[in-house]
């Protein structure tokens, strides 16, 4: 019996296309900061409620990051067995 690993099946399970993936957007993400820093202060009056260069996807980035790291912690707390909805009620 040989353990060789799987072959990968789908578009997503290749290494190579997952990298060329997030250099892409990376990529997308810079030139959207860059155009931001270009373009979004040339207005002469900018707009009241906006925020400084960048905060809001650093706010994003540390909320999901605060989401993922309470997510743990959370199924602890709300985790059921694999029976809880059958109430071991005798149904038949």
């Amino acid at each position: 019996m040989s353990h060789e690993p799987k072959q990968p099946i789908g578009w997503m399970d290749r290494p190579d296309f997952v990298k060329r993936l997030f250099l892409v957007l990376y990529v997308i993400a810079g030139l959207l900061m860059v155009a931001e820093l270009v373009l979004g202060r040339t207005t002469e009056h900018p707009h009241p409620y906006e925020g400084p260069f960048g905060f809001y996807a650093v706010y994003g980035f540390a909320s999901f990051w605060f989401l993922v790291l309470l997510a743990k912690p959370m199924r602890k707390l709300l985790i059921r067995s694999e029976d809880y909805y059958e109430g071991g009620a005798d149904d038949e």
